[in-house]
């Protein structure tokens, strides 16, 4: 459950950070992507661990929210389903030429 709570939660960070404040932003990349535990962020920020705890929290909800709003990840998770699905039904001859569209469809986001 912590792990799918994680990596939702990078997710998120990958759609909206640009929507977050700077202090809110940093605090919540460097707990969910760079791993540093909320001590290690308020020696670094020089403000009390609760600080801390109390932005990534407030942070995760106010990503949340804008999920429910925009439903980026949502809509990225349904498309790779699709990619999936469409990669499975192809026949070999066409996965030759079509594999490398769907490649650049996904990069594309």
């Amino acid at each position: 459950m912590l792990l799918e709570k994680t990596m939702r939660l990078n997710y998120l960070l990958d759609f909206y950070h640009a929507l977050l404040t700077p202090k809110q932003r940093e605090y919540t990349m460097l707990y969910y992507l760079e791993d540093y535990s909320l001590a290690e962020i308020a020696n670094h920020a020089n403000v009390s661990r609760q600080a801390v705890y109390d932005n990534i929290k407030r942070t995760e909800g106010i990503l949340e929210t804008y999920e429910e709003k925009l439903h980026l990840y949502h809509t990225f998770q349904k498309r790779n389903v699709l990619f999936e699905q469409l990669e499975s039904n192809l026949e070999e001859e066409q996965k030759e030429t079509i594999h490398p569209i769907i490649e650049q469809l996904k990069e594309l986001g």
